[in-house]
């Protein structure tokens, strides 16, 4: 069966995605391109928007080739993903060629005999000069005769002509629509629900029989209608439609926002469950991702850095504006969670908790400014390694701590609130490109006053943030307990089977005895006796009121003695949870009144 959806226009760029060979993880791609021009470029993007990341995706593209008429047209690799067609115009150019998808990723492409998934930047190359013109994706159902027989298709394109499984014909108008469109394959379960007038779609791969999906279907229901009235009250969202595809594995978590769309990832245990009333910790972290990336529909895929008016696919694209939107979007998906009724206070208070700790906790803020990490998320973010927290801090924590504190002190001064400085940008740009200063006019005009001094402060130095005291005035207080052990000595480490040092922290006691990454600490000796460590809490139980002991570590083929030096029992305390104390004043602010 097959349905006509719309008369499409006259494609510049017509691909044809066919499965090759779901064992070898090939897809094929056919790429008409109906009015070439003199010796075509064409070019594959290295890069993802909303991943900030050089990612290579011609790595895996291979047997380009191309003709025109029936004629092959030789091609002229220009650099490592632009190509050179020595074609004439007038008639149409064909390239085709195979793309290797095996990354389960969200970013990229990936194909096996369970699932499909791709995202345009890594199958479809750009046309170079016909980029801003329509174009179609047609893509092929499988052998109705193989283990796919039953698979189905899920894309937020406009479709054209497409069967009663998704597969066929859509239509972007240019590149860009096509390349923030991924494309879902698979035996996924799929149902629809309604948003503010607005019709939604969630899909769900690798579910187990145990997936509750009414109930994710209710609850992603909530966070869509609570976000679209935060944007704009009782008007409607700036789409049509909007489709939710999310992949469950068996450890896995992200996302990738997109205009009309979402790639999401979770592990499966994570999923609700039939039978099953209570929130585990993992199914609300899958809501406020799903709240996160939905979020973004308008704070960065709408309204952006003006450095990404347009994005240039050939190369890294630099904005010092991450803080505000990946930060302030990690401040409100949580926020929007409670508001939605999905959370109570003690839950969201506790995630908050984690926010605050994971900074703080991080000795690279005193090192690196938020707008400076925003602007090196290319090198750094993206690419840690174990000196990552002592180098660099995160645009995404230390962001939402940035909105909190401009939320508590506009609320505090009883002039204006977060909310309503984030509805007025989305005025003054149109829901558009934005700068820094388009913030700090909105809060001049808001608040009544310039928040510039509290901006260069928070975030252009590495000045503390004043987010307890901030808290504090709003009906909050914090309890104080034991911190663990690795977080009193300054390790990151990872305890199964063995431990086994990650990182270890600047200036901390780890650090002053010599740790290292990649050391296996195998024992223990204190007071003349040696103790074999199989995990992190053996160290106070072996070391009993010690402050000095001889850490034995392995590292490399060699095994080191270290002297090591433990914090008193009472001396290393953190930050365990915060409570409200004026439940009138806390409401105010975590209702959103």
């Amino acid at each position: 069966m097959s349905s006509t959806i719309l008369t499409a226009p006259a494609p510049a760029c017509h691909y044809r995605i066919t499965i090759a060979d779901v064992h070898a993880h090939l897809f094929h791609v056919r790429l008409t391109i109906a009015e070439p021009l003199a010796e075509q470029v064409l070019s594959l993007p290295v890069w993802i928007p909303g991943s900030y990341l050089v990612r290579e995706f011609a790595k895996n593209l291979q047997n380009l080739r191309a003709h025109q008429a029936g004629r092959p047209v030789a091609l002229q690799q220009q650099s490592k993903q632009r190509w050179q067609a020595a074609c004439q115009t007038g008639q149409p150019l064909v390239l085709e060629y195979q793309v290797y998808a095996n990354d389960p990723s969200v970013r990229t492409a990936s194909l096996d005999a369970q699932r499909g998934f791709f995202n345009g930047t890594s199958l479809c190359l750009r046309a170079e000069g016909l980029t801003e013109q329509a174009c179609l994706l047609d893509i092929v159902a499988p052998g109705q005769l193989t283990e796919q027989a039953a698979w189905q298709c899920a894309t937020a394109l406009t479709p054209v002509q497409i069967d009663a499984h998704g597969f066929g014909c859509y239509q972007a108008a240019d590149y860009d629509e096509l390349a923030d469109s991924p494309v879902e394959m698979g035996a996924f379960w799929s149902a629809n629900f309604m948003a503010a007038g607005v019709p939604h779609r969630l899909v769900v791969a690798g579910a187990t029989p145990a997936f509750d999906g009414q109930r994710l279907l209710q609850d992603t229901q909530r966070i869509c209608e609570t976000v679209i009235a935060f944007w704009h009250g009782t008007e409607p969202p700036p789409f049509q439609n909007y489709v939710f595809l999310l992949n469950a594995t068996a450890d896995g978590y992200g996302g990738l926002e997109h205009r009309h769309s979402t790639a999401l990832i979770c592990a499966r245990k994570d999923l609700p469950r039939l039978g099953q009333a209570s929130t585990s910790e993992g199914y609300t972290t899958l809501l406020g991702l799903i709240s996160h990336e939905y979020f973004h529909t308008w704070n960065v895929k709408r309204l952006r850095p003006a450095e990404f008016a347009r994005y240039d696919y050939h190369q890294e694209n630099y904005t010092q504006l991450l803080w505000f939107f990946e930060g302030f979007t990690s401040y409100y998906d949580d926020l929007l969670l409670h508001r939605a009724g999905l959370i109570d206070d003690a839950s969201y208070l506790k995630l908050l908790g984690k926010t605050i700790a994971q900074v703080q906790q991080t000795p690279g803020r005193l090192l690196q400014t938020v707008a400076q990490a925003s602007f090196d998320a290319w090198v750094k973010y993206y690419r840690q390694d174990e000196n990552t927290p002592n180098a660099t801090i995160s645009y995404y924590t230390k962001g939402a701590l940035v909105a909190l504190c401009l939320d508590l002190t506009l609320r505090q001064e009883g002039q204006t609130s977060l909310d309503a400085v984030m509805q007025a940008l989305w005025q003054r740009c149109a829901g558009g490109p934005m700068t820094e200063a388009d913030v700090r006019a909105v809060l001049l005009q808001l608040a009544g006053r310039s928040l510039d001094a509290e901006l260069d402060a928070w975030v252009h130095s590495t000045a503390e943030l004043p987010v307890a005291a901030l808290l504090a005035a709003h009906g909050m207080e914090a309890s104080t307990e034991p911190a663990p052990i690795a977080q009193a000595l300054g390790l990151r480490a990872t305890d199964k089977n063995g431990i086994r040092v990650q990182g270890v922290l600047r200036g901390s006691l780890a650090e002053r005895a010599g740790l290292a990454a990649g050391d296996e600490w195998l024992g223990l000796e204190v007071q003349g006796q040696g103790w074999r460590l199989q995990q992190l809490a053996d160290v106070p139980l072996y070391a009993g009121h010690a402050t000095q002991v001889t850490a034995l570590v392995g590292r490399g083929d060699r095994l080191l003695r270290l002297a090591l030096e433990l914090p008193a029992a009472d001396a290393a305390t953190t930050v365990g949870h915060w409570k409200i104390t004026d439940a009138t004043r806390a409401s105010q602010w975590l209702s959103g009144r």
